[in-house]
């Protein structure tokens, strides 16, 4: 998909669910997704911005929005028109996750990092691996770190998810996966 298209907020989103449905819950890679994609307590939230400053004024918000409302359990803030750019998506970060350590936020929230280009430090980019994180378009998701306590309490050897994530997807290929992120 290209970043630098117009887009319709419905089609990006509906593009998003998609991906969950297909690649997070269909193959397993996050096993806590389906109940709350189920309960109907995930936001998607897009951002026609293309800067860094005002992507984290989006987050702050984002931020604030889920201080008033706990009934919402994460939220996905998706770039269309910004960050298509792997580097730049990681400085974006990088702040982000700044933000959140200087603003008060440790331990309360944390974000997990997807883009169409993801790849893993030190990694080779058509490892297939990077399709645990790929994603149609650039997002920064945002979980409430009480949620996430409370499911791995609940999880068998959580701590081996991203292991058998990993090998999932190499066993799959990245053929497979990349038609399945589209």
């Amino acid at each position: 998909m290209s970043l630098s298209a117009p887009f319709k907020d419905d089609e990006v989103v509906a593009a998003v669910k998609s991906w969950i449905d297909k690649v997070i819950i269909g193959l397993n890679f996050c096993p806590f997704a389906k109940k709350e994609m189920e309960r109907n307590t995930v936001r998607y939230s897009l951002s026609s911005t293309t800067q860094i400053s005002d992507a984290l004024s989006d987050l702050l918000e984002e931020l604030g929005l889920l201080e008033q409302q706990p009934d919402i359990q994460t939220t996905l803030l998706i770039f269309p028109l910004g960050f298509g750019d792997f580097e730049e998506y990681l400085d974006m970060l990088e702040m982000a996750n700044s933000l959140i350590s200087q603003g008060g936020y440790s331990g309360i929230y944390q974000l997990a990092s997807f883009h169409p280009d993801y790849c893993f430090e030190g990694e080779d980019k058509n490892d297939p691996a990077n399709y645990t994180n790929r994603s149609p378009y650039p997002i920064l998701h945002l979980l409430r770190e009480s949620s996430i306590e409370a499911v791995l309490k609940r999880y068998p050897d959580p701590e081996n998810i991203p292991e058998n994530n990993i090998a999932k997807a190499r066993e799959l290929g990245s053929s497979f996966l990349k038609a399945l992120v589209k």
